[in-house]
């Protein structure tokens, strides 16, 4: 495959649907790949502000720069596999990462930005990791779906009872028959229920 097949490929990838996957619209596919690319190249900048932290002789920022920065990779590679097209491995990875349902790709976004925040709380830590974070909010949003429309949701709140909207219903029903009250000086002897 030429280079610039290859780099179509990768560019074209936002527009296939997965069977099943509930349907987005158009500027939620691209401006969630936009969001990534760009909090992937943030968290980057911001986690190597927090790695030169080091000369305050703060070792969690440094771990958490670290982190930060391994998370931007993160992003970069599964939201924008071009930036490394030289390595083959990486594409592979999207591919799979993009065969999975939404909610994954948003549970590991946001899995990954919250341990720089709580290591190094500032505000590189906060804005790097805050905008993986919103990525993952994207694409779990992404992944809830459309909103049922107002006729669709007045026909399910009226099937209440398995169909029966005009039963009865007791006002009692959720009360427990034996409950008792509660007492300091021991077990009421009488039913309270009565």
């Amino acid at each position: 495959m030429s280079f610039t097949g290859k780099l179509a490929e990768l560019l074209a990838r936002p527009n296939q649907e997965q069977v099943g996957a509930p349907e987005a619209p158009w500027y939620l596919k691209y401006g969630s790949r936009l969001l990534g690319i760009v909090s992937g190249f943030f968290a980057i900048l911001f986690g190597l502000w927090n790695v030169l932290s080091i000369i305050g002789l703060s070792v969690t920022c440094l771990v958490a720069g670290i982190i930060q920065i391994l998370a931007g990779f993160v992003l970069l590679a599964l939201e924008a596999p071009f930036c490394f097209i030289c390595i083959e491995k990486v594409n592979d990875i999207s591919q799979m990462m993009d065969a999975k349902p939404l909610f994954f790709r948003a549970g590991l976004y946001c899995a990954i930005a919250v341990p720089p925040i709580f290591l190094c709380f500032g505000p590189a830590s906060v804005f790097g990791s805050g905008m993986v974070f919103a990525t993952g909010v994207v694409y779990g949003m992404m992944a809830l779906g459309k909103k049922a429309s107002a006729a669709d949701m007045r026909a399910v709140a009226g099937q209440t009872f398995g169909g029966n909207a005009a039963a009865t219903t007791n006002d009692r029903a959720g009360i427990v028959n034996n409950a008792q009250p509660f007492s300091f000086t021991g077990a009421v002897g009488t039913d309270s229920n009565v």
